[in-house]
């Protein structure tokens, strides 16, 4: 029966060239804006190395201290973090590391710009980097203050054309650093593993950051198992409250919220659109991150909803205009269910096509997004999950737009559609 169905719906779909073609362009496009969105939401939030442990992993990257007149944010210190986050109750390992910085250096008579990040060891431990040559540096290394650095592949080729770079020097930011290992590139869309150079932290040329308790530095927690998180955002912010701050009748509180990734991608969403709250920044990790959800998902129906009004009209005008062969169908027997069936099936095998079309034109424009160095080392790619997310999108687009008019086609009246069409 269902081969029947298919054999049918593609010879009504070849017979009807017109209402095919403008159905699969809007079906195509939809799906293509829907595919390209996903697959960079994907991107930027799915489990990927590095970040491979999302779940269970919990970042500071901003503080607040306010007082009944004054507020100042930025981001943390590193005495923040070495004071009041070390050895929290169910963390597995924390990394402490500076925000990225804009690094020169001169390779014959050219200048390279980086992007450089220092850090402890165990960031390494952390994040799983893809090594193409040597290793991370060690915590010895770190303790040490050794000058090692570990670059991207784009930076050995800057440097070092396609040679091999462990072992060799490189110069930034007026320093010298032996090169240990070198990773594969990092999206910019991933901000805490992503840069170009990452040498220790303890290298800088002045010690101050040690006291700073607002400085450059970010912050990242793995846990030893995801319902633990609650619990380590409750300690730390208790922990919090008894932190010195440095004028006490300036400043009264500082915050400094352990977040989830999409949870700090929310809040900034939130505040764009309502602004600045302190007491929202405080308690956002616990419960304003549906908002953005609600804000993602209301977004993406209106923009489907339009498409699937237009594909139901269309749909509707194709049913009507073949009212006579319904009007003889159902004088010979036909049911109202075997009806429905088809239309549906018809207009679920469109959808299909469109969605292969779509996703088809999709490949093409993520390559051109990766071409474009817009996004530096961004590679948008439609691997399984967002095909997954695509199939799933258009065939709630295909029943969706085909259900209403099938169901008004099947009350036609056999005589009604024999003259053209109508309701019982």
């Amino acid at each position: 029966m269902l081969k029947h169905y298919l054999v049918l719906a593609t010879k009504v779909l070849l017979r009807r060239k017109f209402f095919t073609f403008i159905s699969l362009f809007g079906i195509s496009f939809t799906l293509l804006v829907l595919i390209v969105a996903t697959a960079m939401l994907d991107h930027k939030f799915g489990s990927a190395a590095p970040e491979t442990r999302q779940d269970r992993t919990l970042a500071v990257q901003y503080a607040l201290m306010y007082g009944p007149h004054s507020i100042t944010g930025n981001s943390p210190g590193f005495r923040l973090f070495d004071q009041y986050a070390r050895n929290l109750p169910d963390v597995e390992r924390l990394s402490l590391f500076t925000n990225n910085f804009e690094a020169f250096s001169y390779v014959n008579g050219q200048r390279i710009q980086s992007s450089m990040k220092r850090t402890d060891a165990e960031f390494w431990q952390i994040l799983a980097f893809t090594f193409v040559e040597g290793g991370p540096y060690s915590r010895d290394d770190v303790e040490q203050a050794r000058f090692v650095a570990v670059i991207n592949r784009t930076t050995r080729r800057k440097f070092f054309a396609e040679e091999q770079a462990v072992g060799r020097t490189i110069e930034a930011f007026d320093q010298r650093f032996r090169v240990v290992g070198v990773v594969e590139d990092v999206s910019e869309m991933r901000s805490i593993p992503f840069g170009d150079i990452w040498v220790p932290l303890t290298t800088p040329k002045s010690n101050l950051y040690r006291s700073q308790l607002m400085g450059n530095f970010n912050a990242i927690a793995l846990a030893t198992r995801r319902s633990a998180l609650p619990a380590i955002r409750a300690e730390f912010n208790a922990r919090l409250k008894r932190v010195e701050l440095p004028d006490p009748k300036e400043f009264t509180t500082i915050i400094a919220p352990f977040e989830t990734k999409f949870e700090l991608f929310a809040r900034g969403v939130v505040e764009a659109v309502e602004g600045f709250d302190v007491r929202r920044s405080s308690s956002f990790s616990e419960s304003q991150a549906w908002k953005a959800v609600v804000a993602f998902a209301l977004v993406g129906f209106l923009f489907v909803l339009l498409p699937t009004i237009n594909l139901v009209n269309l749909n509707i005008s194709r049913i009507m205009e073949r009212a006579s062969e319904i009007g003889v169908r159902k004088s010979f027997g036909a049911s109202s269910r075997t009806l429905v069936c088809q239309f549906v099936i018809e207009n679920v095998l469109l959808t299909l096509i469109g969605a292969l079309i779509g996703w088809l034109l999709s490949v093409f424009v993520l390559r051109a997004f990766n071409e474009s160095g817009m996004i530096r080392y961004a590679h948008f790619v439609v691997n399984l999950r967002v095909f997954a997310y695509g199939v799933l999108l258009a065939l709630a687009f295909g029943l969706v737009s085909g259900v209403y008019p099938a169901w008004r086609m099947s009350r036609m009246h056999p005589v009604a559609a024999l003259k053209g069409g109508g309701r019982q």
